[in-house]
């Protein structure tokens, strides 16, 4: 037992001798190799550092290399550049010495002259006077030989002056105005007949009174009421004039306000349907009618706006648009006239390349003072630019409006379309209706412009008021002093006469011989 034992302690021990002797062998070697790869990679690393050395060496002389280049390229380029300035500056004194040797040339040419002339005008001086005597001797022979005297002989000759002047005057004049008539009536006929081809609108004829059918002739009786109540109670309210006569089942309505008497129809229609009629019963009637015509207004102004494609209107127009639809000019419904100069006026514009937009709309509320001056004191023309102004229109459709009757001059072109749509939508046939009165005091004042001037003899107005045909007194008027004429009734005629359209003046001379064989 014991001898294995000590067997085993010795092999133990001889392992533990040979495992410390192997482990250090192992350091031993690991440190060999660990020093050999030191050395490697030391070596390698000079041999990096070395090879980066030589290749930034290589780099800085390629660098300085480069750098010698541009610079000597550069330096090149200068002295290129100098030599080209210097040239330029040797150029430029040559001809400022050029040009000095001609400026002292030119002084000294100028000098000569200068002396040249000085002699020159003392010889005239000389002549002149000379001149001047011999005239003066002509003068005195001229007056003894022909009998006048100086200032008789100006005026004969300004006479004579006077008459060539008036006929190259009348000349001239009338071969402008041909070559302007012809220029502006081939373009005006264009432009307005495309525009009146495209535009079709037609006109309601309202007039001052209105008449409510009934459904018998009973209902007169109580619409009179007991004693005229009714009747009496109708007519304060609305202020419309009631005129009830034998015309069988109908009441007429008389008023120069037309929604007045639109409002007086509406009830009276109501009080007949329902068939009460007394003094309370007619205000409760009274009251709906207003609300009713208010509401048709508004809704006529929003679709007159709509119709007309004009948009951005203060809704206080708008109203005054639709009280238009129950005013009248001339028979013409004011309403239907201003859409029509709107769409007129707008496509004008466009055939001329203007604002159609402004067009349409200065021509949609030109006669919107129309709408007020039956409450208030003041021309159409004077309210609609009042009313404009104060709801913010804009300044080109103010001046329209003032313009529109000439009352100022037309300064825009939108403010002349307006002005020849608002004639051509009032004074095409059928348009308009005026009273015999007031049409037969528009031909006489016609007449009586014409006859008015120096030299007419007899004056006609023809064609209902749309030509004055006048004879002049051949002795009195040339054939050159005619175009004078012409112009200074025309000129009369637009400022003292009113009238839709236009006028043609028509002036004839003639000259008569009578004998009589015997």
């Amino acid at each position: 037992m014991i001898p294995v034992l000590i067997t085993v302690i010795i092999s133990v021990a001889a392992a533990v001798v040979f495992g410390i002797i192997g482990f250090i062998l192992g350091g031993l070697h690991r440190k060999k190799v660990a020093e050999a790869a030191i050395g490697s990679a030391t070596e390698e690393a000079t041999r990096i550092v070395n090879q980066a050395v030589q290749t930034a060496e290589n780099k800085k002389r390629e660098a300085i290399l480069e750098a010698k280049d541009e610079i000597h390229a550069l330096r090149s380029e200068a002295d290129k550049d100098i030599k080209e300035r210097r040239a330029e500056v040797q150029r430029q004194e040559r001809r400022l010495i050029q040009k000095e040797e001609s400026l002292d040339k030119k002084t000294e040419n100028i000098e000569k002259k200068e002396e040249t002339l000085s002699q020159k005008i003392k010889q005239a001086d000389a002549k002149l006077a000379e001149v001047e005597s011999i005239k003066n001797a002509q003068f005195e022979m001229l007056e003894k030989v022909s009998g006048y005297s100086k200032e008789q002989a100006k005026a004969v000759l300004l006479k004579n002056l006077d008459e060539e002047l008036t006929h190259e005057k009348a000349v001239k004049i009338m071969d402008f105005e041909q070559r302007t008539r012809d220029e502006a009536d081939s373009l005006a006929r264009e432009v307005i007949a495309t525009a009146i081809q495209r535009c079709a609108a037609d006109h309601t004829a309202e007039t001052t009174v209105s008449v409510v059918p009934l459904p018998n002739d009973e209902m007169k009786g109580r619409i009179i009421g007991r004693e005229g109540r009714n009747v009496r109670t109708l007519e304060t309210i609305t202020g419309v004039d009631l005129i009830i006569d034998d015309t069988p089942e109908a009441i007429t309505l008389s008023c120069f306000e037309p929604v007045r008497r639109e409002v007086a129809r509406l009830t009276l229609e109501k009080l007949i349907a329902d068939g009460r009629i007394h003094p309370t019963r007619i205000e409760e009637m009274y009251d709906k009618a207003r609300r009713e015509v208010e509401q048709t207004i508004r809704q006529t102004g929003e679709r007159a706006v709509i119709d007309a494609g004009v948009n951005g209107i203060h809704p206080e127009l708008v109203k005054l648009l639709g009280r238009l639809k129950y005013r009248t000019s001339y028979g013409q419904n004011v309403l239907n006239h201003s859409l029509e100069v709107s769409y007129i006026a707008g496509l004008m514009a466009a055939e001329l390349g203007a604002d159609v937009k402004t067009a349409k709309r200065a021509g949609l509320l030109h006669d919107i003072g129309k709408a007020l001056d039956h409450e208030i004191e003041g021309t159409h023309v004077e309210l609609g630019v009042e009313y404009a102004k104060k709801y913010k229109e804009n300044d080109q459709v103010i001046h329209a409006i003032a313009a529109h009757h000439g009352d100022i001059e037309a300064k825009s072109v939108v403010a002349c379309l307006v002005q020849a749509a608002d004639a051509v939508s009032a004074s095409r046939p059928g348009a308009r209706r005026e009273n015999v009165q007031n049409y037969i005091k528009r031909l006489e004042k016609l007449e009586e412009i014409s006859s008015s001037i120096n030299g007419v003899e007899k004056s006609f107005a023809i064609q209902a008021g749309r030509e004055v045909r006048i004879m002049v007194k051949p002795e009195v008027i040339s054939d050159d002093e005619m175009t004078l004429v012409a112009r200074q009734v025309v000129k009369r005629i637009e400022e003292e006469l009113e009238y839709p359209g236009q006028i043609k003046v028509n002036i004839v001379r003639e000259n008569r011989i009578v004998d009589y064989a015997k």
